[in-house]
């Protein structure tokens, strides 16, 4: 399981971390085929999680966070004339109508995807998931928010496409036993985190590891990732390390100090 950000020459400083080239985009897409790896939908690694029929050997997933506008003009016609799938997780507060700007999410300013590109990219058969309406940090919010962040994304997103969406992506990756159950309860049926592990098909499906491919994710770690080497298999059990953060961001953002999420826009 891959997860993308952007795909750009030119990204915003606070986004070029998680930005790769449309070059080296397509250099990996071609490492995947070179090395037999045959990309499939989400919904068949889900499926097989959940005890339905079992992958092939050799496979992988590709997953792209936040809805940036690259996926529609770069990303979109690469994977296209692969015939590759992939699942884009969109932050809705983000998404605006054609010729506007978004400003209904945490993210800083970047270009994002409009309504339009996204109903186009849902007809060309594009997976749509859920990412939160806003980006913020599910595992510090209180109920009513987390609610919020969770089922009106689904209902948001439901209403544009006139069809279910089943996936969700944590911002992130923060989770935690409660978000995952909220999650359950608004009717998602597989949810993404993070993690940097190899996913399985005993992964749990409301917390499916995914590896971040980052600016400085070099080639041979990419390679290593291929090979099926360089990083752990989920699922593992929560660290306490892991935990001690939570707390640790929860504090933080009780008294209006967040920390752990992308950096905040100047006022």
């Amino acid at each position: 399981m891959l997860l993308y950000h952007s795909v750009s020459t030119d990204p915003p400083d606070w986004l070029a971390p998680y930005t790769v080239t449309p070059t080296v985009f397509a250099e990996q897409l071609d490492r995947l085929a070179d090395a037999g790896r045959t990309v499939v939908p989400l919904r068949r690694l889900v499926a097989a999680q959940r005890g339905g029929p079992q992958l092939p050997d050799n496979v992988a997933v590709l997953t792209f966070d936040d809805g940036y506008e690259d996926f529609f003009w770069t990303v979109a016609p690469l994977l296209t004339e692969r015939g590759l799938p992939a699942t884009l997780y969109l932050t809705t507060g983000a998404v605006h109508p054609p010729g506007e700007r978004g400003s209904g999410s945490l993210l800083p300013p970047a270009p994002m995807l409009n309504w339009r590109q996204v109903a186009t990219l849902d007809a060309y058969g594009f997976d749509i998931g859920g990412h939160s309406q806003t980006h913020p940090q599910l595992d510090t919010l209180g109920r009513a928010r987390l609610c919020a962040e969770i089922a009106e994304c689904k209902r948001i997103l439901e209403d544009a496409l006139d069809h279910p969406v089943t996936s969700y992506a944590y911002p992130h990756g923060y989770n935690s036993a409660a978000v995952r159950r909220k999650v359950r309860q608004a009717g998602w049926t597989s949810a993404c985190a993070v993690a940097n592990c190899f996913s399985s098909q005993a992964d749990d499906p409301l917390r499916i590891a995914r590896l971040t491919v980052r600016a400085d994710t070099g080639p041979e770690l990419f390679e290593q990732w291929v090979a099926g080497r360089g990083a752990p298999t989920a699922p593992r059990p929560e660290r306490l390390r892991t935990k001690g953060w939570r707390i640790y961001r929860r504090l933080c953002a009780a008294v209006g100090r967040p920390v752990g999420g992308p950096p905040r826009p100047a006022d």
